[in-house]
C-alpha cells in the first residue's frame, strides 16, 4: 500500500526514525524540576504525549495503564498541598503545571502460557514502558517531565476520586522547562560496563 503527499499513514503503518534522531531524542530527556508556572500547558500537547503512551506494547495486549490528568489550578493546587502536609520534599512542586497519575489496573494474565510465568508483575513493566512513551513525546514536544515515586498513593486517589482497583503507581509532572539555572550534565554508566555478549563472563 502506497500513500499520497497528502494523506497520512495510519498508526498500524511503519514509520521509520534515524537512529541520530532516536539517540538525540533520547539524549534530550531530564529530570525537569524547574518549571514556568504562568505558562498552561495546551489540552493538544497533553493528549499528543497520552497517545504516544497508548501505543506501547503490553503482555497479552492487556493494556492496563489509565491516566489521570490534573490541569485545572484548583486541583493542582491541592495536590501541592497535601505534598506538603506530608513532609514530601519536593518544593519545587510549586511551580508545576501539571500533574499525571500514572495508574495500573490489576490484572490476571489469562492467556494459557501464564501458569509458566507467576511472579512477574507484567503490569507494572508495562506501566513503564507506556509512562516512558509519554515521557518521551512530552520532550519532542518541547515540555520537561520528571518521574515521581515518592507521594502518598492514598492522598492522591481520594483528591483524584480513583475507583477500587486502580493504583497509583507514579505521579508524572508535566510543563513548561525553565532553564534559569540551567540543567547541569547527567552522568551514566559506559556501555562496556553494562552490556555483556553471550555470558557475563
Amino acid at each position: 500500500m502506497t500513500h499520497s503527499s497528502t494523506t497520512m499513514p495510519d498508526e498500524h503503518t511503519p514509520q521509520k526514525a534515524t537512529p541520530e534522531a532516536l539517540l538525540a531524542l533520547l539524549r534530550a530527556r531530564r529530570s525537569c524540576r524547574h518549571y514556568d508556572p504562568e505558562r498552561p500547558v495546551p489540552r493538544g500537547l497533553i493528549d499528543t504525549c497520552v497517545e504516544a503512551a497508548r501505543l506501547a506494547p503490553s503482555a497479552c495486549n492487556r493494556q492496563p495503564w489509565r491516566f489521570v490528568v490534573a490541569d485545572d489550578p484548583a486541583m493542582v493546587a491541592r495536590l501541592r498541598t497535601e505534598g506538603k502536609r506530608l513532609g514530601i520534599p519536593h518544593p519545587w512542586w510549586s511551580q508545576v503545571p501539571v500533574f499525571i497519575a500514572v495508574c495500573v489496573q490489576r490484572q490476571v494474565l489469562t492467556h494459557r502460557i501464564a501458569p509458566m510465568v507467576t511472579g512477574i508483575q507484567y503490569d507494572l513493566i508495562d506501566l513503564g514502558i507506556a509512562g516512558e512513551h509519554l515521557v518521551l513525546a512530552a520532550t519532542a514536544l518541547g515540555l520537561g517531565t520528571c518521574w515521581i515515586g515518592w507521594f502518598d498513593e492514598g492522598a492522591v486517589r481520594r483528591l483524584m476520586g480513583l475507583p477500587k482497583g486502580l493504583r497509583v503507581a507514579a505521579l508524572i509532572t508535566l510543563g513548561w522547562p525553565d532553564d534559569t539555572p540551567p540543567a547541569g550534565p547527567t552522568s551514566r554508566l559506559a556501555l562496556e560496563d553494562i552490556r555483556r555478549w553471550n555470558t557475563w563472563g
